[in-house]
């Protein structure tokens, strides 16, 4: 069922109907009339109740989240490297034996546990000998076309939206949904489905320093947007390396209509696109959640139908990341069912 006539059976208002669909896309490339969209939907709200979704900010910023984390595993024991990239993971009879670093550094383990996606996983740091020929083809299917950008700004003081009439420090302190009718979300997807940026995209906005003033200096803010739909493969063999700023020009004529004189206030911007979270991040394809979240990619079939339990065909090698259920958003899920089958069905001592 697509997420336009869910929504449409529910709420009569225009706006109200786009907001709550628009949860049924975010980060995916399907519209609101995609079959699909809405299990998507109901996945996300099944994690988050509120209609259009919360404004969660960690205050001293994502890093301070993974601070936190890294503290709770050295107290439990762990030791953590960072800048030790891993380029192999070892096998031996069938089993995962451990990672071998790009310097050259082999570690052996008694369980692998891999947080990147699988295709990453399974096509780039298993030997493809290691593994079913059967199981790599379904590796290969796995799809993860990723549609969304993203525009950090820093602003000289807060803009002005036309439809906020409150005071901005209060009103502000939520999401900033751009997308007014179901029919312009998926007018901002159709264009991607050729390889073309969405001329009036789809934005989803928040203001990480109202919520964490120390983010940036007084009086000043940080703007966060995500901007669908930004195809990570353009058409025509046209690079997001000449089409970066093309993008953020195409975001910013649409927040201009939304908060007229927003231009004036950007003291610096930082545009990522598909790309860069494919480079940079390791996202495969770009896609923010590991991999498509369709109706044939969700629930028992994530990352596909034999595997959905965490575990691999390869004996103590087990996924972690957004490539598993539930597979969106930072819920923590998949990491939490991931630690349970490990102690399940791991060896100890």
């Amino acid at each position: 069922m697509a997420a336009a006539d869910f929504v449409k059976e529910w709420f009569d208002t225009d706006v109200l109907q786009a907001a709550v669909a628009a949860r049924g896309i975010f980060g995916t490339s399907m519209g609101v009339w995609s079959a699909g969209s809405t299990a998507v939907l109901l996945l996300a709200a099944a994690s988050d109740p509120v209609p259009g979704g919360t404004s969660v900010t960690a205050i001293g910023g994502p890093g301070a989240v993974t601070r936190a984390m890294a503290e709770a595993a050295r107290e439990a024991g762990a030791d953590i490297r960072t800048s030790a990239e891993v380029v192999r993971i070892l096998v031996k009879d069938g089993r995962a034996t451990g990672v071998a670093l790009a310097d050259g550094t082999e570690l052996a383990a008694r369980v692998v546990v891999s947080s990147a996606d699988p295709r990453r996983t399974f096509l780039r740091l298993v030997d493809p000998m290691d593994l079913d020929p059967g199981f790599l083809t379904r590796v290969r299917n796995y799809r993860a076309p990723g549609t969304v950008a993203k525009i950090n700004v820093a602003l000289r003081r807060l803009p002005a939206f036309r439809a906020v009439s409150g005071d901005p420090l209060v009103m502000l302190r939520g999401r900033v949904h751009i997308g007014p009718t179901l029919d312009y979300l998926e007018q901002a997807h159709d264009a991607s489905k050729y390889g073309e940026i969405s001329a009036a995209p789809y934005l989803d906005v928040s203001f990480p320093s109202l919520a964490d003033p120390s983010s940036a200096p007084a009086g000043r803010h940080v703007m966060s947007v995500y901007m669908q739909y930004a195809p990570f493969q353009l058409r025509d063999g046209r690079t997001w390396q000449t089409h970066r700023e093309v993008l953020a020009d195409v975001v910013f004529l649409t927040l201009e209509q939304c908060a007229p004189g927003i231009s004036g206030l950007v003291e610096h911007r930082q545009v990522i696109t598909p790309a860069d979270l494919e480079s940079a991040y390791g996202l495969t394809g770009g896609h923010i959640f590991h991999g498509e979240l369709a109706l044939d990619q969700l629930f028992t079939m994530r990352p596909t139908l034999g595997w959905a339990q965490y575990r691999s065909p390869l004996a103590n090698l087990f996924l972690c990341g957004s490539g598993t259920h539930p597979g969106h958003g930072l819920t923590g899920g998949s990491g939490r069912n991931a630690a349970r089958e490990i102690l399940k069905t791991a060896p100890t001592g």
